[in-house]
């Protein structure tokens, strides 16, 4: 039995996360999964992987073997309270499930702290950073 739960997958704060895709080295390292469903419409983060919660099953094994010489990968929904951290939780028991625990140890797999939500109010603007903006959308949160 898997010893990931919800409670001890890390959090990458949206400074963190920043930082690493401006990083010359650490941006190709990474890979940023974005669960969100059609509330992705008003933007998203710079090179994120699009991977709606709806087919996150299907697409899991593809994922893993797309992501799997990233060094971190981190999952994010709108606030990163449920879909994000699920996500998250089912792609790294399902790498737990099917690679060794040296592969394993490869990589590391992050929930982004207030998800897009918090992300936006900082660097929505930010066109290093966040694509396809629309801020209208996000005015009422």
């Amino acid at each position: 039995m898997s010893s990931i739960s919800i409670a001890t997958l890390p959090r990458m704060s949206r400074d963190a996360l920043s930082a690493l895709l401006k990083s010359t080295t650490g941006a190709d390292k990474l890979a940023i999964v974005d669960v969100r469903d059609s509330d992705h419409v008003g933007g998203h983060i710079k090179s994120s992987n699009w991977v709606p919660t709806s087919t996150l099953d299907v697409r899991l094994p593809e994922l893993l073997r797309t992501l799997k010489d990233k060094e971190k990968v981190v999952f994010h929904c709108a606030l990163s309270q449920q879909r994000g951290p699920s996500a998250a939780l089912r792609y790294a028991r399902e790498r737990e499930r099917t690679l060794s625990p040296e592969e394993c140890q490869k990589q590391e797999v992050y929930v982004l702290e207030g998800g897009f939500v918090q992300w936006q109010e900082k660097y929505g603007k930010d066109e290093q950073l966040t694509e396809a903006y629309v801020e209208d959308i996000w005015q009422e949160y």
